[in-house]
């Protein structure tokens, strides 16, 4: 049996005292009464919650909610908004006083998960009792919204509550920098370093929760007005002169997206529209799903189930705060629906922003997506840019037009939300599907086309989870003290260490990770996840493609890049001693 220390039993008394939230304090109350009787799980539990403090990085905040410094509760969240306003106030300085028309302009929105809305209000409290003008989003709503907001309005931050695809237990706080607080290239954009550490330090500097000043009033809030704008931007995209002959069927996965997203579509006469309906509102819960996000396993099975009864074109999917999109289609090399890869609506999204609509300039993606919109961006005389994993990267790609992360993220008009949005991207998936069904043709036919040009760009992630995390330290540095020789048969003629990389070498700054290339151009790159206890390897697999290919060829070459990509997944196993 385990014993609860002196000094644990301390801090969590002091956490109680100071915490403003009387459900936590109920919670916590209880659990340590458990832990007092010796309780092994009540011990573990406040043991890891106050094993050390949420830290507040490029993601801002996010975590399993619950009482203590751990966890994702309305004390961290205080202590985040405080931090947040005085890094602003103190950045700004004397041009904008606290209190004064020049304040701070900060908007802030939320999701639908448990707390959220109180988290959200009490920011808009602590943020303008510390000087700040606060606008507050009046409910509920999609995380693009506000990265819009903070453009469209000249806002100087933006926050938005959300654990976005995140399990049901978790929560978290996404800022946004913009204003008079970045370059106009970096306006409405997720932080970076520095700014993730200059709030940290300010967040660390915050004293009692129970002494941080609460305004009772004085926030503006926002709400069917800048929604209008938002729609009017985004649905001055799609070409109004197209087809719209298609059947789409959407689900929003329990999350926020359903309003903005048949607004959007039919705004713009994509009025055969059938949402899923058990998943169509918001519900912290997630009933029908072990995972909320579309790229899990059985996650859009409803949705599939909806298309074959209403004999559907397309399936688009949204994730819970609507930042993220993907589509299903009916597939004629598997006689049967599956969804699109991210790396596939990447490349397929790419290639119709400048076939289509004309778009020139920087097409970008992260150094783990596929380097199939490389060659589509390049063939059309424009510029591939690639960035570091994640949209705070993708979106500060200079001249961007267009940017994608495998993991379903696409930024489809970044002078409107320069971060993903996956309602926006919702829209040209229809215009694709539509203009496609016109053709009679599908977004497959147009991939095989692609691969007519360019060849087969196939891609695949292997992720090892681990309850140690130590372990991923461990087959990282395996792997960079013995790489493989050889993967899939050929010799490994590229080794790069990007932690040890520079601009100039590999055009990355630096960053944990491993790229190894074979002489057959199949690429790997190994990472550990910014998220999740897991290692991930990227893997890509590049197959030559006639011209001249037919159905069945391209069927055949589909073949071989999966049993390819299934080699190389052992092979990647036994190099990181995970077999």
């Amino acid at each position: 049996m385990s014993a609860l220390s002196a000094q644990l039993c301390d801090q969590v008394n002091a956490w109680i005292a100071d915490d403003p939230a009387a459900s936590t304090r109920r919670e916590l109350t209880e659990l340590l009464s458990r832990a007092e009787a010796g309780e092994d799980a009540a011990i573990a539990e406040l043991t890891d919650a106050f094993s050390g403090t949420l830290q507040f990085g490029t993601a801002g905040l996010r975590g399993r909610m619950g009482p203590g410094p751990n966890r994702m509760n309305l004390a961290v969240v205080s202590r985040a908004a405080r931090g947040l306003a005085d890094h602003l106030l103190a950045t700004l300085g004397d041009s904008a006083a606290a209190g004064s028309d020049q304040a701070p302009l900060v908007v802030i929105g939320h999701d639908a998960r448990y707390n959220s809305r109180d988290f959200a209000l009490a920011s808009a409290q602590i943020m303008t009792a510390a000087g700040c003008r606060v606008l507050l989003m009046d409910r509920c709503g999609p995380t693009p919204l506000v990265a819009f907001a903070v453009r469209h309005l000249g806002a100087d931050a933006g926050v938005v509550v959300t654990a976005s695809h995140n399990p049901p237990a978790d929560n978290g706080y996404k800022v946004y920098l913009g204003g008079r607080m970045q370059e106009p290239d970096g306006r409405g954009v997720q932080i970076v370093p520095p700014s993730d550490a200059q709030i940290a330090e300010r967040i660390a500097a915050v004293g009692p929760v129970a002494q941080i000043p609460l305004a009772e009033s004085g926030w503006e809030e926002l709400g069917d007005q800048l929604r209008e704008h938002y729609l009017e931007a985004i649905c001055a995209l799609p070409d109004p002169s197209g087809p719209r002959d298609v059947r789409i069927v959407h689900t929003a996965m329990h999350g926020v997206g359903t309003e903005l997203a048949t607004a959007a579509l039919h705004r713009t006469g994509f009025t055969d529209v059938h949402s899923v309906p058990k998943q169509a509102d918001p519900d912290p819960d997630f009933p029908t799903v072990s995972f909320p996000n579309p790229e899990e396993p059985g996650a859009i099975d409803l949705a599939l189930e909806l298309a074959r009864t209403v004999e559907a074109d397309v399936v688009v999917a949204n994730d819970p705060d609507a930042d993220r999109c993907a589509a299903a289609v009916f597939d004629p090399h598997r006689d049967d629906w599956r969804m699109l890869t991210g790396d596939e609506l990447g490349v397929l999204l790419g290639d119709h922003l400048a076939r289509v609509h004309g778009y020139a300039g920087a097409f970008a993606r992260s150094v783990v997506s596929s380097r199939w919109l490389d060659a589509v961006a390049q063939q059309a005389g424009h510029e591939a840019r690639t960035t570091l994993t994640g949209f705070k990267w993708i979106a500060r790609a200079p001249g961007i037009v267009y940017g994608y992360e495998e993991a379903i993220g696409y930024c489809v008009l970044p002078d409107i939300v320069r971060d993903k949005d996956g309602l926006s991207a919702a829209l040209m998936v229809a215009e694709m599907a539509a203009l496609a069904k016109a053709q009679g043709r599908t977004l497959v036919d147009r991939l095989d086309d692609l691969a007519r040009s360019h060849g087969l760009f196939a891609t695949r992630q292997l992720s090892i989870r681990v309850e140690d995390l130590s372990l991923i330290g461990q087959m990282m540095q395996r792997l960079r003290q013995s790489p493989p020789k050889q993967l899939i048969g050929a010799d490994v003629v590229e080794t790069q260490d990007l932690a040890e990389g520079s601009v100039e070498s590999t055009g990355l700054p630096p960053t944990d990770g491993m790229l190894l290339r074979t002489a057959e151009d199949t690429r790997v790159i190994v990472r550990p996840s910014g998220t999740e206890p897991k290692l991930k390897c990227y893997l890509e697999v590049v197959e030559q493609v006639a011209t001249d290919s037919s159905q069945s060829d391209l069927t055949a070459v589909r073949t071989r890049a999966a049993e390819r990509l299934e080699v190389l997944v052992a092979d990647m196993r036994a190099a990181l001693g995970a077999a």
